[in-house]
Order: structure tokens, then sequence, then C-alpha cells
């Protein structure tokens, strides 16, 4: 009985990790059906979508099924949600690309290419399988929602202007969104435009965009793919002047391990930090989305793991990084997919593409791809939450504002760098900034509220009742300091600091705050404390504070410290002081 206990708490340890073999173990059979229908309706975007996003990295169409066949794999073994569709994506298409292209040669040699993206495959799936063993999920939120907004908006325009040379049948070796459009100019300028072209991309991707508002359980891509495909070979497109895919190489990518120089891991491993934690966070938002939808919860650690698993699958077998997909994920959730088995079944109907129809889609026009990367890009941008951001903070708009800029002048990879530091500074800016508020009592209402909020609030004789709305540290501890002496001018005898939103106090504030005190002292005016939690009550007297900062000089609650001020001071009345009209601050 030992043994077998033993043995079932090593198992339970092990599918903790491999959420794969616990699914594999419930699985019901009644699901079989709907997961294969699933997998293969899957079939029918990710093979145009692999092989257009694949092309979005400056990589051959053919990576793109290679990383979808591994990343589905992979994830299904190691992901812990049962309707997360992974594969190619274009939000990371163009940081691969931004990341590869300046270390390949003049030529541009696309085996050096793919063997660079693996590289970079690999390292976003060691740093993402590393950190979530280290249970650093967390770091999904280093990307806050305006900030994820503004750079999905400058990535989308970054994106449709790198695509619309491919629409209308012409390519420019520009790069960075001013470059790419002037050269877009010019070659329309110079008449470089293919009418042939210009047409399947204009017809596949209204397809693409109008369809699913009349029939919107049918792929509108596999539609747009297959009228396009049609069409190539009907009227001979080729023959006008149009590229075409072509036929893929036959069979299945093997297993190779990717050699690059040493000088060319710092820059790979720049990007890749870059790709993770964007793939984390689209991963999470989706997962969180879908998984109130399926009864399940979100875990982000094991997220990272199942997203990294799939990278390093990929990277093995020539293939790049990979992310959730939204609209694959709601494809399978409409047709009914249960579990990861419909993603495996995707990944089984590619190979036997590979395998034995190779040039399935070889009449599959250039344009059409370009059309599947600019839809795609128009659902990454959100116009419509800009807007909300304007009207609801204008701080976040100007956050949002600001790494659309980064990401549309600077770049993918700066973009996003300017991303994190904007997520991470506005976080710093809300704490050092931190509200805080002269109280008063208004007559039928409980408590005490901010006076610049109501103006008719009253205020007891000698009493000031500060409330600072965030933690006391080394940052805000002058600004707090400088707030306090300000209104210790108006000679009150006491200041009473309504600390109940303190979360914290450091070492270099509480050191303020004991100088403030005795400072204080000396113009006649006590600080006393309201409200401070425990905690931070417990941790002043770690610092060896508590003869400075002693019992008398904190009440539980604002209103025993006024009873103890009116206690003293029995002759003190409430009166409304005359104040200037003024609308409150913006909470920025």
């Amino acid at each position: 009985m030992a043994e077998v206990a033993a043995t079932n708490r090593a198992l339970s340890g092990v599918t903790a990790y491999v959420p794969g073999i616990t699914a594999f173990r419930q699985y019901d059979r009644r699901w079989l059906g709907r997961d294969v229908l699933g997998g293969l309706v899957l079939t029918a975007l990710l093979v145009p979508q692999g092989m257009a996003y694949a092309e979005l990295a400056g990589l051959p169409a053919v990576t793109g099924l290679y990383t979808s066949i591994l990343c589905l794999i992979g994830y299904a073994i190691f992901g812990p949600s049962r309707v997360l569709v992974l594969g190619p994506d274009s939000s990371l298409g163009p940081m691969i690309a931004a990341t590869i292209l300046p270390l390949l040669v003049a030529d541009g040699d696309p085996a050096r290419a793919v063997v660079l993206a693996s590289m970079l495959s690999l390292i976003v799936g060691a740093i993402l399988v590393l950190a979530g063993l280290g249970h650093l999920g967390l770091v999904a939120d280093l990307l806050s929602r305006a900030t994820q907004i503004g750079y999905m908006n400058g990535l989308a325009l970054t994106i449709i202007v790198g695509q619309l040379p491919k629409l209308f049948g012409f390519s420019t070796d520009a790069d960075g969104l001013i470059a790419e459009t002037r050269a877009f100019v010019e070659g329309l300028l110079a008449g470089s435009t293919i009418t042939a072209a210009l047409v399947t991309g204009i017809v596949a991707l209204a397809l693409i965009l109008v369809l699913p508002r009349w029939l919107p359980r049918i792929p509108a891509v596999l539609v747009a793919v297959v009228v396009t495909t049609v069409a190539a070979a009907v009227t001979d497109l080729a023959a006008k002047g149009v590229a075409l895919v072509g036929v893929l190489p036959q069979g299945l990518p093997s297993l190779e391990i990717p050699t690059v120089p040493l000088s060319d891991i710092g820059p790979l491993a720049l990007g890749a930090m870059g790709i993770a934690l964007v793939a984390l966070t689209d991963t999470v938002s989706t997962s969180s989305a879908f998984a109130s939808k399926s009864g399940q919860e979100v875990r982000a650690d094991q997220e990272m793991v199942g997203i990294g698993a799939a990278s390093l699958a990929a990277g093995l077998f020539q293939g790049f990084p990979v992310s959730t997909s939204g609209s694959r994920t709601a494809v399978a959730y409409q047709v009914g997919a249960r579990s990861q088995l419909a993603g495996v079944v995707g990944a089984a109907a590619i190979a036997v593409m590979l395998l034995f129809l190779p040039g399935l889609l070889q009449d599959l026009p250039q344009p059409t791809l370009a059309a599947v990367v600019i839809a795609a890009a128009l659902s990454l941008a959100d116009l419509p939450a800009t807007r909300r951001l304007w009207h609801q903070r204008r701080s976040e708009w100007l956050v949002a504002a600001t790494a659309f800029a980064g990401v549309a002048l600077l770049g993918v990879l700066p973009g996003i760098a300017i991303a994190v530091a904007l997520s991470v500074a506005n976080v710093f800016r809300r704490v050092w900034w931190s509200y805080r508020a002269r109280l008063g009592r208004v007559e039928g209402v409980e408590g005490y509220h901010d006076v610049t909020r109501d103006p008719q609030a009253a205020e007891l004789d000698g009493l000031v009742l500060l409330r600072f709305d965030g933690p006391l540290f080394f940052a805000n501890a002058r600004s707090f300091r400088e707030t306090v002496r300000a209104l210790a001018l108006e000679q009150p005898t006491w200041l009473c600091l309504t600390a109940e939103p303190v979360t914290d106090i450091d070492p270099t504030a509480a050191d303020m705050l004991v100088d403030l005190a005795n400072e204080l002292d000396g113009l006649g005016v006590r600080l006393v404390f309201a409200e401070l939690k425990d905690p931070v009550r417990l941790r002043l007297k770690r610092y060896g504070l508590g003869d400075s900062l002693d019992d008398s000089r904190f009440f539980p609650t604002i209103d025993a410290a006024v009873r103890a001020y009116q206690a003293v001071h029995p002759d003190a009345t409430w009166h409304v002081p005359s104040r200037k009209s003024r609308p409150p601050r913006e909470d920025l």
C-alpha cells in the first residue's frame, strides 16, 4: 500500500506539470466527434494563416506549417487549457522578423533565417518554461491594458503598411513604417501595381471581412483561400504576373538542433524576452476570456510552461515562436471542440497534407496571404477602446498613444520595450503621486470626506485630518513631508494622518515621520495617526521607532482620534471654513 501511495504521489507531481496526462486519463469518448470536427475546421485556418504569418516573420511559408504541427502537440501535452489553440501569430511575426533580419547576411539566406528563428524559438521556450516553473506568471501583468491597446494599434498599422505592396503585387526592400510607406507610395507612382494581384487580394480581403457577418459559422479564411486558389488555376494568374505559393516541400520536418554564432545569442535573447512577454500576455488574456465559458481556472504559471513547451517543440523542428490565437480558439469553441485533441487532429491533418498533398495549395496567390495578414492586423487594432481611454482617463490614453508611437516610429522591438517601461513607470507614478485629501464632516452623511470634493464639509477647530492614499516610501517621502509642512503653517494643534490607505512604510519614510513629528512638536503641532494597519505599525516597531512614535500617537479609528482631541480641547467646534470653489483634482 505504501508503494502504491508513493507511486500515486509521484504521478500526481508529474501530472501537475504535464496536464496532458490527466486530460488523456479523464477524456470522455463522447467528445471525440466534436474534437475531430473541430480539428478539421481548425486545419482550414491553420494552413493559410500559418503560411501567411511565416512570411510575415520573414521565413519560408512551409515553416508556418511545421510550427503549427509541433506547437499544437507540445501544448496538448503541457498546456493547462482545454480550448486554447496555439500557432503562428500575427502579433509575433513582426517581432520575429525584427529580431532575425538584422542578423542575416546581405543575401538574406532563407536557410539561415530558419536556423535563427528556430534558435529564437528555443530561447523563448526556455524563458517561458523556467519562468513558469519559477512561478513568475504574474509578469504577464507588466503590460497594462492601455499599453496593450497602444502597442497593438501600432503593430496593426505597421503590419498593414508592410503587407500593402504584396497586396498590390510588388515588393519593396524598405524597413520601418515611414520607409515602408514611402516605398509603397513610390511603387504606386512608378506603376508597379499588378492589377490581377490587386483584384485577387481585394476579393480575398472582402471575403474575410464581410462573410462572417452573413455566415459566421463558415470559416471566411477558408472560403477566401478556396475561391482565389481556384480562380488562379482557372484564369492562369501566374501568367499575369501574380505570385503564387507554389509546391511545398514534401514530408515532415526533421529534428534539427539549430546552431548560431555566439555573437548572435545576445540579440536573439533580447528579442526573445519581448516575444515571451507578448505571447504570455496574449495567452493569459485569451485564456481568461475562454476559461469563464468552459468552467476552468486560469493557471498563469502552467500557461507559461505550456507556451514554452510549444515553442521548444517548434524550435527543434525548424519552427519559430508561437502564441495563442483568439480567432482560432473562438472557432474551435464555436464548433464544439472539448479538448486539446482538436489541436492534435489539426496537426495530424497538416502532416497528412505535407506527406501526400504538398501541391494542394500551389496555386494559392500571395496577395491572398497578404489579405489574411491584413485582416488579422485589423483585428489587433482597437480604436473604440482608444476612444474610451480618452473619455475615461487622459493619462491612460497618453500611455496608449506613446506605446503606439513607439511601435510605429521606432520599430516593433523598441516599441515593446517602451510599452513595458511605460507600464512600469505608470505604476510607479501612481504610487509616487499618491492622492492626498484633507477631510471634513458633512452634515447628514456618515464618515469623513474630501473637502475638495465637498466644500461644505466642516472641520474641527485646531484639527487637520489628512488622508494619504498609498504606501509611504523613499520616492514620495519628501513630497509627503512638504504637504504636511504646508498644512502646519495653518498652526493647527493636531495634525492627524488618517492612514488606513497606507499599505506600507519603508525605513526611509519611517525616519522621515520621526523627524517630521519632532519638527512639528517644536512648532506646537502634534502629529498623530488613525487607522494605521497593524502590520504597518508592527513594521515601525521593528524599525526601532517605538520610543519616537509612541502608542499615544496612534488611534484605531478617526472617530477615536477626534474624541481624544475634543477631550483635550473641549471648546473646539465644527465649522465650515471659507474655501475657494474649485473642481476636484482629476485622478491621473
